[in-house]
């Protein structure tokens, strides 16, 4: 399967055009506001691991003099030495020593007073600001799907003047996407994001809803018109889900996660828990990102190895 993929791979890149070099000034809309460009970015500065590794994703990493609010280390092939601003977000001061001309946040709250400053603001200073669009809440998202995530790989390919590696990149995951085949047993899902006394799942509209329908689990907070919400045990409970997705974060573990869950006197009787069918996701690749769908390829594999008796 693997050598099949990576031949659909090859044959789609070899078949993606030559793409026509960006033409400034740019002006695009983003996340409620007008961004001009007169040149590609030179200084980046991105805030969250989302904004970093798609940049690293389509050769960029000279452009960028500053990363903040890393939600972990960077995969192996995406390996680069770059300048640590802040372990948290950044504030407008640190983030202006950089000298940046551009700063790609990958939520819509890292650009605040407190923050990396406001976008009218840095504007005004003659730093541009793109928000990932799957965060914004200022204009509400539709549903999240994968084509989305791939437009935005697209409209970075065309604000840094990179359109034949964003194409390229594009069109790897769109194979390896392809190959996916969504598990038809009707399996019920939970995805245990964060939270001890009250657990964050993912909810219906983001990327731990796109991330279970592509692998065919039903998501039983699908209902919930948000990318992610705080539910009670008893409600997990209620709905008994065949499979609960960890995310495996540096400050809540997957394996935490496991503990919580045999421990807990009102979840450890749940068949998930019990036969361990668990799904694990570092959290670099549970939110919007370029790492949504290779997560999904290797969730497949996991999922296929789960035994629910048959």
């Amino acid at each position: 399967m693997r050598q099949l993929v990576l031949t659909s791979i090859a044959l789609t890149v070899l078949a993606t055009p030559t793409l026509a070099a960006t033409t400034y000034p740019l002006t695009l809309e983003n996340c409620g506001h007008t961004v001009t460009l007169d040149a590609a970015p030179e200084r980046v500065v991105t805030i969250k691991s989302t904004a970093t590794e798609l940049l690293l994703s389509l050769g960029l990493a000279d452009r960028i003099v500053g990363v903040g609010f890393q939600d972990g280390p960077l995969p192996d092939h995406l390996a680069a030495d770059l300048p640590v601003l802040s372990d948290k977000l950044p504030s407008p001061e640190v983030v202006l020593e950089a000298e940046p001309d551009f700063i790609y946040g990958g939520w819509e709250s890292n650009f605040a007073a407190d923050g990396a400053g406001e976008r009218p603001t840095l504007a005004q200073l003659g730093v541009a600001t793109y928000v990932a669009p799957a965060a914004c809440r200022t204009i509400q998202p539709e549903k999240l799907g994968f084509d989305q995530l791939f437009a935005e790989i697209a409209e970075m390919g065309t604000i840094f003047d990179v359109e034949d590696a964003a194409a390229t990149v594009v069109a790897e995951q769109q194979a390896v996407l392809a190959a996916i085949v969504p598990d038809t047993r009707g399996l019920t899902a939970v995805w245990y994001s964060s939270g001890t006394k009250t657990p964050y799942v993912g909810a219906g509209s983001n990327a731990p809803a796109m991330i279970m329908e592509a692998l065919g689990l039903s998501n039983i907070f699908a209902d919930v018109d948000d990318g992610w919400t705080s539910a009670s045990w008893e409600a997990i409970v209620d709905a008994n889900p065949d499979v609960i997705v960890l995310v495996d974060a540096a400050w809540n573990s997957a394996e935490q996660k496991k503990k919580l869950l045999a421990e807990n006197p009102i979840t450890r009787e749940l068949d998930a828990v019990k036969k361990q069918r668990y799904l694990v996701i570092p959290f670099p690749a549970a939110e919007a990102g370029v790492r949504n769908v290779p997560a999904t390829a290797d969730m497949a594999e996991q999922l296929a190895g789960l035994d629910f008796g048959e």
